[in-house]
């Protein structure tokens, strides 16, 4: 009996079985049977065990936290058993007793990977000894004492000629007023205005000429060493994109029917990203195949410390990611029978009504319920939402109406013009933040300190849309205001007060270990799915486009 194939304890009854194998971008979340047994070893791994000599704590530590996955399998005398793995390496190695193997060829990749390694070492040992020689730090030196002489001599320069320039024109004013010169008088002192103004410009000839000399003393030499610098940067990535493609060579990657094709010819003619072929999902499906293994269901989840962008968190659940696994997967599973994947339906509003907070001739303010969307969706089954009801109540409104938007999961206030006029106004104050918003939510876990702010810049995570990811260098500034207002045993009411209005903003801040470290309650993206997400937009603050008052709306939370 196959060592790594663990029994599935109770057996499940008949109709506990998927009738087809459930899809892994499933977007709702793993099949039930897939959940109990990822649920077992997220047990084993909470009690600090992953195999012999690895603790749990490998993934507590800086490099973060990691994908694990689970299979469910059917052996060939019809029993029952699950499959572990876990994403690329596990604490600097690819076999740990207990995980299937690697989806690579060992042979293969073991006559590439130490002629691989050498060579990118050497080559960043060239960079790195070149980026911090003393000629390079030199010519940098001096070159940047250069550009500082210069930008302050010119400076000193134009202000000088300014005021040469502004004394000329007074003396000029003063010599024409002046009735008691001669004609020929007048012209020598205009004359010599002209001389002066002559004598500043070929100062300015001298002086550019002077540090075009300069220039071409030092900043050919540094242009020089820099393009080194980048040369060898770009010999290096080129060598590396080489030996990449050889890494990929020696996945030969089989699916279900047994057919087999190069993980390279899976793309479409474009390089496989990072760590392609590497992902849980697809070493447990490889390792079935080869092994006569019927897959059943899967399910895959994080566990350690959440990565430096966000995203993830300790025992959620996460659908196979589209950018290494969307082509490869699809091909792994021809063969077998596969449920398409299920996406998400927001259930049926609350109620059919808005909640109306106040309204007038100009604007109204809304309660908007949690599980209503703000604007429709593109599919015909998110048409309902709070634009459409207003659109329904206010046929005579014009303009965009909604003057912002919340989440489909966020209940609170929000604020829609009955005019463009209005509009307008409501939109130049959110633009320049004059919009006070203020939002309660309860954590999911304590909070430190008693009050802060977060700063971390947002983008969306083009691999997993909508799902929001903190990047530092192409992120949108996002800064949120908190304070906490209640500590309970296992979560703490806070308040938010957001300084910008990113997509997701405040569940990522809360949930990122540089925000408050723990998601909101009932996040399903960021946290774990509940009833409902606790995050309520409880204040609204703006000054009435009409009247020129500032207006003030509550509506207290819900929870």
């Amino acid at each position: 009996m196959d060592p790594l194939v663990t029994h599935l304890e109770p057996a499940p009854l008949a109709d506990e079985l998927p009738g087809a194998f459930p899809s892994p971008f499933d977007a709702v979340g793993p099949h039930a049977l897939a959940r109990r047994a990822a649920e077992s070893l997220q047990a084993t791994l909470r009690e600090g065990f992953i195999a012999p000599g690895i603790t749990s704590a490998v993934l507590q530590g800086p490099d973060g936290g990691k994908m694990f996955g689970v299979l469910v399998v059917r052996r060939p005398d019809g029993t029952l058993g699950v499959l572990r793995a876990f994403s690329a390496m596990l604490a600097g190695r690819w076999d740990v007793p207990g995980f299937v193997p690697p989806v690579f060829d060992r042979e293969a990749r073991a006559r590439v990977e130490p002629v691989a390694d050498a060579t990118v070492k050497s080559l960043l040992a060239r960079a790195e000894a070149w980026s911090t020689s003393e000629e390079l730090r030199r010519l940098r030196e001096d070159d940047d004492a250069r550009q500082s002489r210069e930008a302050t001599e010119r400076e000193a320069m134009r202000l000088r000629h300014d005021t040469h320039r502004r004394q000329r024109h007074e003396r000029r004013a003063a010599i024409v007023a002046m009735s008691a010169l001669t004609e020929t008088e007048r012209a020598q002192a205009l004359h010599t205005l002209d001389q002066e103004s002559r004598g500043d410009k070929a100062e300015k000839r001298r002086w550019d000429a002077a540090q075009e000399e300069a220039r071409r003393q030092l900043a050919p030499a540094r242009a020089k060493a820099e393009r080194r610098v980048r040369a060898l940067d770009r010999l290096r990535r080129i060598v590396s994109r080489g030996f990449m493609k050889q890494f990929h060579d020696t996945y030969a990657i089989t699916n279900a029917r047994g057919e087999t094709r190069l993980l390279r010819s899976l793309y479409g003619g474009a390089e496989p990203p990072s760590g392609a072929g590497d992902c849980a999902g697809a070493k447990l499906l490889a390792y079935a195949f080869a092994h006569g293994l019927q897959p059943v269901a899967l399910a895959e989840f994080w566990w350690g410390t959440p990565p430096a962008s966000g995203g993830r968190i300790q025992g959620a659940f996460y659908p196979a990611c589209r950018d290494k696994c969307g082509p490869l997967l699809p091909f792994m599973l021809e063969g077998l029978e596969v449920s398409a994947p299920r996406v998400f339906v927001p259930p049926p509003a609350p109620t059919p009504d808005l909640s109306i907070v106040f309204e007038d001739a100009w604007l109204v303010v809304i309660d908007k319920p949690c599980g209503l969307l703000s604007v429709p969706g593109r599919d015909a089954s998110l048409l309902d939402s709070v634009l459409t009801r207003l659109r329904a109540r206010y046929p005579d409104a014009t303009g965009p109406l909604l003057a912002h938007r919340l989440d489909l999961d966020t209940s609170g206030l929000l604020v829609a013009a009955l005019d463009s006029r209005t509009h307008a106004s409501l939109q130049r104050q959110f633009l320049h933040r004059d919009v006070a918003k203020r939002y309660v939510a309860l954590i999911d876990g304590p909070v430190h300190g008693g009050s802060g702010t977060i700063t971390l810049p947002l983008r969306v995570d083009l691999d997993d849309r909508p799902r929001q990811i903190v990047d530092p260098i192409h992120g949108k500034p996002a800064v949120t205001d908190w304070e906490v207002l209640h500590r309970a045993a296992s979560h703490t009411r806070v308040a938010f007060h957001p300084r910008t209005g990113r997509t997701h903003q405040l569940r990522v801040h809360a949930a990122h270990p540089q925000g408050l470290g723990a998601p909101i309650m009932g996040d399903p993206l960021y946290g774990h799915a509940g009833l409902r997400l606790h995050l309520h937009a409880e204040t609204l603050s703006f000054v009435h486009p009409a009247t020129g008052q500032r207006v003030a709306f509550t509506r207290a939370a819900p929870f």
